[in-house]
């Protein structure tokens, strides 16, 4: 999440975990969160859980690329070199691009790249996990996997 007044990025790992909880989910015995085994979800937070800035009390938002307010501070810049990296180290080889529940809004930030690098990759598989929109160009459809449906569904019949 970013600050909508001092351009900065933050951590919400934690906001996330204490949101689920207060939505119900539950830790199973390994930890992990699911949603309650009777479906009683609350799909709302109490007021005291809408994050603030942890400098200046100020509201927050997701930081998405959907206009010019999107950040790209010293922590985006670290992940976007590691990921730079990981692509230069693995170029060629075998590599699988999953991609869930990526929509049509920012098609340029992973779609697109994805199935460039998949055409460019014989050794590289495409996967795209999606409620109705699992497709991919026909030039790379030998080396792709689409599965149209609901994502965590899908998963949890994968377990």
């Amino acid at each position: 999440m970013r600050s909508q007044t001092n351009r900065k990025t933050y951590d919400n790992e934690a906001w996330v975990l204490q949101a689920m909880e207060a939505q119900g989910f539950v830790r199973n015995a390994e930890g992990i969160l699911e949603a309650p085994a009777d479906g009683g979800l609350r799909m709302e937070i109490p007021t005291a859980l809408i994050p603030k800035c942890p400098d200046d009390g100020s509201d927050v938002t997701l930081n998405l690329r959907a206009d010019d307010s999107f950040v790209e501070d010293e922590g985006w810049h670290r992940a976007s070199a590691a990921y730079a990296d990981f692509l230069r180290r693995h170029k060629g080889l075998r590599v699988l691009f999953l991609e869930i529940g990526v929509g049509g809004n920012t098609p340029v930030i992973i779609k697109y790249p994805f199935w460039k690098m998949t055409g460019d990759n014989p050794r590289a598989l495409y996967a795209c996990l999606n409620h109705r929109q699992a497709l991919c160009p026909r030039q790379i459809e030998q080396q792709s996997l689409c599965i149209s449906g609901d994502c965590g569904e899908v998963i949890r019949q994968l377990l």
